[in-house]
């Protein structure tokens, strides 16, 4: 994987993996030993999969967000290069575009 120059993605990419680690657990162990006869920790069980999986959505969702606007396509061939959106290839422009030029505060 790429190392990412956002911070934000960057901690959205690691908790992406430690929610589906930590989901997959839950739902294995969940199957392996059983439901759990009391209704107060299956309560619990399904409410921590349900937070786990609002979690994974949510870094899914910002995740795809960054990468729609920063990734370059990914094929070369005349066709689908002709066919795309040029406007938004640079990352760099995109960030100007957001926050303006930068003024160096002299007068």
């Amino acid at each position: 994987m790429v190392a990412d120059s956002d911070s934000n993605i960057a901690w959205h990419r690691v908790q992406l993996k430690k929610n589906r680690a930590e989901l997959k657990a839950l739902e294995t162990a969940r199957f392996t030993m059983g439901e759990i006869a009391t209704a107060k920790r299956n309560g619990q069980t399904q409410k921590a999969i349900a937070e786990l999986k609002r979690k994974i959505a949510q870094s899914e969702r910002v995740i795809a967000d960054h990468d729609k606007r920063t990734r370059r396509p990914l094929t070369t061939d005349l066709q689908s290069l002709s066919s795309g959106s040029w406007s938004n290839w640079d990352a760099y422009t995109n960030q100007q575009r957001k926050t303006g030029p930068r003024s160096t505060g002299r007068g």
